[in-house]
């Protein structure tokens, strides 16, 4: 953790309202905290930008995606021009205008077990998922869990209206969607601890998935993206709620789990 003398009054000022919170030692260990926001669509996006502003002092970006037309309605910094650029440059862009002495790493990657050493090595303080393709996130968690990393995943998003619907709890204690009860399944096939994980997630019935569609894009596994109606609202709530959790771990360790 870095001392008092490391910040200097503009980072005080800039943070003003977050050291007001969480106190000088709050505050201190979010800015020498490392994270990682591995998917940066709707959730992720907005995740990552709330971690800048909170002051935290390294980010880590993951995502092998691009930005498309359909990503505009619920991104938290992707314009019309940035379409065909990928999502880790655009977004890690924003964050350093944002916090100009944060350090950002991207990584245009997909996760997967040949990649996790290179994309949660460093000891990170928080791992946010926000990734939105099954198996990947099985796996992500489960390395996580295995290598003791605190992480918060963020369960479905997208089909849902109703924020005052979004919850957060342990993985085991999430309720009410669908993506939720295959994750569940899948990890205590695996003898994961559930009550590791801290999840976002929605106790709302999702409107019905529709059929893939190539406006969508595809998986970093050659698979179409379904096609999964959003409003530009929930996203931001389900990354707002991950970034929240994320900054109160970090900043209150004693208060977590």
């Amino acid at each position: 953790m870095p001392n008092d003398s490391s910040h200097s009054p503009d980072d005080l000022a800039q943070f003003s309202r977050t050291v007001d919170l969480l106190g000088q030692e709050g505050f201190y260990r979010l800015r020498g905290a490392f994270a990682i926001v591995i998917g940066l669509g709707g959730v992720g996006s907005h995740a990552a930008v709330a971690l800048a502003r909170a002051g935290v002092g390294r980010l880590r970006l993951v995502d092998f995606d691009a930005v498309t037309e359909t990503s505009l309605n619920r991104h938290a910094v992707a314009l019309p021009q940035h379409v065909g650029r990928p999502k880790v440059e655009v977004v890690a862009e924003l964050v350093k205008r944002i916090h100009g002495s944060i350090e950002v790493e991207t990584r245009e990657s997909f996760f997967h077990q040949d990649t996790a050493d290179e994309l949660l090595g460093g000891e990170p303080d928080c791992v946010i998922d926000a990734i939105d393709s099954l198996n990947p996130k099985v796996g992500l968690l489960e390395t996580c869990a295995d290598r003791g990393l605190p992480v918060v995943t963020s369960l479905g998003a997208s089909s849902r209206s109703d924020p005052g619907k979004v919850r957060v709890a342990r993985l085991d204690r999430s309720s009410g969607c669908p993506l939720g009860k295959v994750l569940r399944k899948r990890l205590r096939r695996r003898d994961v601890d559930l009550t590791r994980i801290t999840a976002v997630f929605s106790i709302e019935q999702p409107a019905p998935t529709l059929p893939p569609d190539d406006s969508d894009g595809w998986y970093g596994d050659g698979r179409k993206r379904n096609l999964l109606p959003s409003l530009s609202t929930l996203p931001g709530v389900f990354g707002y709620a991950a970034a929240n959790a994320a900054i109160l771990a970090i900043a209150r360790p004693a208060d977590a789990g």
